[in-house]
C-alpha cells in the first residue's frame, strides 16, 4: 500500500500471532499484536488502526465481543475475522456484527494480504469520492457521510450497508444483479459472501421502513430491486 497502514492483529496462538505479525511488517504494515480481547480493547482505545484482524476465538474476551465493542465506537473501521470455526451459523454471526471479510484456518499469509489490501483499497476509494446525495422518498441519503435522513432521524450507516445501499441506489428501479454486487462490495460471490449480502439487505429494510413507497425486493434468481417513486 501506498500510505502507512495500521493494523490491530489479536491472536492467542503465540507463535501464529508472531508469524503473522513478523509478515505482516514486512509487507509494510505497522502491526500490533495482542494476545486476547481484552488486550485488544485496550490497544483500540489507546491509537488509532486502519484494520482490525481477530482471532474468535480467544481468552478474556472473544472476537465476537471485541468486534461489537469496536463497532460500538466506530462503525466503519474493516474487521477481518480469523477462526478454525466453519459452522454456517457462526460465520453469519460476524457478518451480522458488521465484519468485513472471515477467513477460516488454516490460511496462507498472501491471502491475507490480499483481502486486508482489496478492502483498504475499496474504503480509501470511497472516502476520495466526491459525496452523492440520493433523496429517497422521505429519506435523504449521504454516501459519503454514511447517513440516512427522515425529518429530525439520522441513521449513521456502516461502511457495508453505505457501499451496498449507494449500489442499490445506483441501480434505482433496475434489477442490481447478485454476483455483480457480491463481486463490488465483497470481492468472491460465495456462499457465504452471499449470506451476508442477505443480512445487510434484511438491515437496510428495517432502515427504510418508515417510508412504505420505497422497498427492496428480491428479484428471483436475479437479485434486488430498490423501489423509489419518481425514479422510472
Amino acid at each position: 500500500m501506498e500510505e502507512n497502514v495500521k493494523i490491530l492483529l489479536c491472536e492467542d496462538d503465540e507463535n501464529l500471532g508472531m508469524l503473522l505479525r513478523e509478515y505482516l511488517q514486512a509487507k509494510g504494515f505497522t502491526t500490533e499484536l495482542c494476545p486476547d480481547g481484552e488486550a485488544g480493547f485496550r490497544a483500540f482505545q489507546r491509537d488509532k488502526f486502519d484494520i482490525c484482524v481477530l482471532d474468535v476465538m480467544m481468552p478474556k474476551k472473544d472476537g465476537f465481543t471485541l468486534a461489537s465493542d469496536i463497532r460500538q465506537s466506530n462503525l466503519e473501521i474493516p474487521i477481518i475475522f480469523l477462526t478454525a470455526k466453519q459452522l454456517k451459523e457462526d460465520i453469519l454471526e460476524g457478518f451480522k456484527i458488521g465484519a468485513d471479510d472471515y477467513i477460516t484456518k488454516p490460511f496462507s499469509m498472501e491471502e491475507l494480504v490480499f483481502r486486508i489490501e482489496a478492502i483498504l483499497r475499496r474504503v480509501r476509494g470511497k472516502k476520495t469520492k466526491e459525496s452523492t446525495v440520493y433523496q429517497l422518498g422521505r429519506f435523504v441519503f449521504d454516501t459519503q457521510k454514511q447517513l440516512l435522513t427522515n425529518g429530525d432521524k439520522m441513521v449513521k450507516l456502516t461502511t457495508k450497508e453505505n457501499e451496498l445501499l449507494s449500489l442499490l441506489c445506483s441501480h434505482a428501479n433496475e434489477i442490481l444483479q447478485r454476483d455483480f454486487a457480491l463481486k463490488t462490495i465483497w470481492i468472491d460471490d460465495n456462499y457465504f459472501n452471499a449470506r451476508s449480502m442477505d443480512v445487510y439487505i434484511t438491515k437496510l429494510r428495517k432502515h427504510l421502513k418508515d417510508d412504505d413507497q420505497i422497498e427492496i425486493i428480491n428479484i428471483h434468481g436475479k437479485g434486488y430491486k430498490l423501489i423509489v417513486p419518481g425514479e422510472e
